[in-house]
């Protein structure tokens, strides 16, 4: 039998062990990947295991896994086969994030702080704590200068709102970022109790920098008055007045370590007490705002 009698081997006949082609996208830093939804994902386990029992009942081996054939389009073009490598899933929003220690907060950009307080502003936590001391405010007094009913209520929210955005913008990014301050609280988790309230009621004044060293808190120092100032122009019924500013901005810094008591202790709390931090501290601030002077 001649050589010219062999039958040729078609150079476009894939090899039965070649590995299968995958086309990346352009704009794609990492491989691509199939996102499995729910049902098909529930479908092919229940399918898998339906054929494994029906097998295993009548004596039959397990049926084969079908290799992969790639696609090829009229053009010629091998597309990428439907098996690829299945997605990461998404990151989980972590609301207690607040909580971590400090060796374990890494220095933040100015973009990542501008982030950090559009978060807090979006932060459903809030939005709740809003919403609710805006509902305490107009159910308690209903003749406030904001005026009763639903619209002094979103009067409140709107106030808040405004308040809120203008604290974050300020003592989140503005001043953070230019005396490269650290906005996170960093808790003392391992020191003992009369430390950690020292530490809680110090950061007011006394915080860290970008670079791990302690410096000023000029985001509370300098970022009240600031805030105070801002809301003068704008909140129904507050005096303007130097005096009624200056006792506000007094009574701001008494109240602010109620945050960090909250931060620096309701871990220890978790574990038996599931508590929506932001809205407890909503909570204190309103009992403190509208106690009498001689209560206890």
């Amino acid at each position: 039998m001649g050589l010219a009698q062999m039958q040729p081997v078609s150079p476009a006949s894939p090899l039965p062990d070649a590995p299968l082609p995958v086309i990346k996208h352009e704009n794609s830093k990492s491989g691509p990947c199939r996102v499995i939804p729910k049902s098909e994902s529930a479908g092919i386990a229940l399918s898998e295991t339906g054929t494994g029992l029906i097998a295993e009942q009548a004596s039959f081996p397990p049926p084969a896994a079908q290799p992969q054939v790639p696609a090829v389009t009229s053009a010629g073009t091998i597309l990428a086969p439907l098996e690829l490598p299945p997605c990461p899933p998404m990151p989980l929003i972590n609301f207690y994030q607040r909580f971590l220690n400090g060796p374990e907060v890494k220095p933040l950009t100015p973009k990542e702080k501008a982030r950090l307080a559009v978060k807090n502003i979006l932060d459903p936590f809030n939005a709740v704590t809003i919403l609710a001391n805006a509902a305490i405010a107009v159910g308690s007094d209903s003749h406030s200068d904001y005026g009763p009913g639903m619209h002094g209520f979103a009067k409140v929210v709107g106030v808040s709102y405004s308040e809120d955005m203008t604290g974050e913008f300020v003592g989140t990014f503005l001043i953070p970022s230019i005396v490269h301050q650290d906005p996170h609280y960093h808790r003392m988790p391992h020191a003992t109790i009369k430390r950690r309230i020292f530490h809680a009621a110090a950061q007011v004044f006394w915080t860290q920098g970008d670079n791990g060293k302690g410096m000023l808190n000029y985001a509370d120092l300098v970022g009240f008055p600031i805030d105070l100032e801002i809301a003068n122009l704008y909140v129904p019924g507050e005096k303007t007045n130097l005096p009624s500013t200056a006792i506000r901005y007094g009574s701001g810094l008494a109240l602010a370590p109620t945050d960090n008591f909250i931060t620096e202790f309701l871990p220890d709390l978790a574990r038996r007490i599931h508590v929506r931090v932001v809205l407890v501290q909503e909570i204190i601030n309103q009992v403190a705002h509208t106690e009498p002077a001689g209560t206890p």
